[in-house]
């Protein structure tokens, strides 16, 4: 790497290697080689390529040299055409057949649409990973009774594995979004200058022209879409790109809850802290959430990644403008680049989470009894007491309470209502304080966390193989970690 000129933090710090890899100039030139040797190949059943002339190209398809291509690019300011000239001075006996018919749209759109199948497949399965590692803490956690929270104060109580339980369905329809992104996504096909495949029809025959782009299309395992203009409809960028901002919002939603429960006041999870990981360069103390704020910072880019998307699509103006040719360079590789790194680093925490059940449990007793008041008022009530009377006796106490806990004492609810001569007429002290055990007063929370686990799904998994088969299972789990360790295998 050269550290004197600028380089992405997407070169080297965010995102994997295979990812990189796939949005990389080299495999961005040989997948164009792969479409003119199969554009090549086909038009050779018509007369067009000598079978010597398909075999050359072959024989260079991977041959790249990007030297030589930017210097010829540099002259003639055209990419692809400084890849034709370059493939072609590798081919003198084939060179001269190299992108016949074709316009430019016909090998970049349709090799950007490999490399997007190509990076759903990578997203799918480290995404699937991810889950297998959530369903993990929903079944160890299902029964663990916690004090939920809404408007950040303590509301009711729940699970732990209830809470989680959230997070895996999100990425669950997350998931189920991408694969329905993945089935549709297609190419745009060989038609030419505009859309109406004018040129090829004129080289093999109006009526073969069908049959012609049904071959291209088996041979590079890719669909295409039966109307175009000169690019492939932008639309789909715009589709794919929610779907990706999606899997960023729901691992942003559960970073910056974790930046919540890993405050003091709160104290309930952290993420994993390094043994020789620096917190801070002024406070050695320090053990911040930086994995979940880098999350949220990742996110919150994500996330604005489909308007210029929507631009595009909507400011495709008749057959074709180039105003979104340059953007659209950094467009789909950084957004899958930061899906990839989010995904990681969601990952690398989750099985590294550290659950402090202390202060679990002592922020359940602080907090939770309030809210089995309402047991104690239809127990009571029950046995004959005004609901209107017990009402405000509750609500009393409850505030007094309340008054203790923020003047930094403990919850003195149970004591007060346990002399609460009022209720005693109705409830005994040990009525009231069975009453108030909140470890049972989680509702369906256990039920639907566990019920979550033996989700059924249905799916479709692509293998890759460059160019990707489209490989149709349709599997039905009974248990959601058998449906991920198909997928891991």
């Amino acid at each position: 790497m050269d550290f004197d000129t600028y380089q992405s933090p997407f070169t080297w710090r965010y995102g994997s290697e295979p990812m990189r890899k796939i949005w990389s100039e080299r495999n961005k030139r040989i997948l164009w080689r792969k479409l003119w040797v199969a554009l090549a190949e086909v038009q050779s059943e018509y007369g067009l390529v000598s079978k010597e002339q398909v075999d050359e190209l072959y024989a260079q398809a991977e041959n790249i040299d990007i030297a030589r291509a930017l210097q010829i690019e540099s002259e003639i300011h055209h990419d692809l055409m400084a890849e034709i000239k370059t493939f072609a001075e590798q081919c003198p006996l084939a060179g001269g057949m190299i992108h016949l018919g074709a316009t430019s749209m016909d090998i970049v759109d349709n090799a950007d649409a490999l490399r997007v199948k190509q990076s759903i497949l990578l997203v799918r399965n480290s995404l699937a990973e991810l889950l297998l590692s959530l369903i993990e803490l929903v079944e160890t956690y299902a029964d663990t009774p916690i004090i939920a929270l809404t408007h950040l104060q303590p509301a009711e109580p729940s699970t732990l594995g209830y809470r989680f339980a959230v997070y895996a369905q999100d990425l669950l329809l997350d998931w189920d979004q991408l694969a329905q992104i993945d089935a549709a996504y297609r190419g745009k096909g060989f038609k030419g200058a505009v859309g109406t495949a004018a040129a090829y029809t004129d080289l093999i025959g109006f009526d073969n022209f069908d049959r012609f782009e049904e071959q291209l299309s088996k041979k590079l395992g890719l669909d295409f879409y039966p109307i175009t203009t000169q690019t492939t409809p932008r639309k789909q960028d715009f589709q794919l790109l929610n779907a990706l901002a999606a899997i960023g919002a729901s691992l942003y939603k559960f970073a910056f809850d974790l930046r919540i429960l890993q405050s003091p006041p709160f104290g309930e999870w952290s993420e994993p802290f390094r043994e020789k990981q620096v917190g801070s360069s002024a406070m050695p103390f320090k053990q911040n959430p930086v994995n979940a704020e880098k999350l949220n910072s990742l996110g919150r880019m994500l996330a604005q990644l489909p308007r210029v998307a929507w631009d595009n699509a909507a400011h495709s103006l008749l057959e074709r403008t180039l105003d979104d040719s340059a953007n659209r360079r950094t467009l789909l590789p950084e957004a899958f680049l930061i899906v990839d790194e989010m995904i990681s680093v969601a990952k690398r925490i989750i099985q590294g989470l550290v659950i402090h059940p202390n202060a679990l449990g002592k922020n359940l007793q602080t907090y939770a009894p309030f809210s089995a008041t309402e047991k104690i008022l239809i127990a009571a009530v029950k046995k004959g007491a005004n609901r209107q009377e017990l009402h405000e006796v509750l609500r009393k106490n409850a505030i007094l309470a309340w008054e203790d806990i923020q003047a930094g004492k403990e919850n003195s609810l149970v004591r007060r209502l346990q002399e609460e001569k009022v209720l005693l007429d109705y409830l005994s002290s040990n009525e009231i304080e069975e009453l108030l055990d909140v470890s049972s007063h989680t509702g369906i929370a256990a039920k639907r966390a566990k019920e979550i686990i033996t989700y059924n799904i249905t799916i479709n998994l692509t293998v890759a193989d460059p160019p990707p088969k489209h490989v149709k299972i349709i599997y039905r789990s009974k248990h959601f970690s058998g449906f991920i360790q198909l997928l891991r295998s």
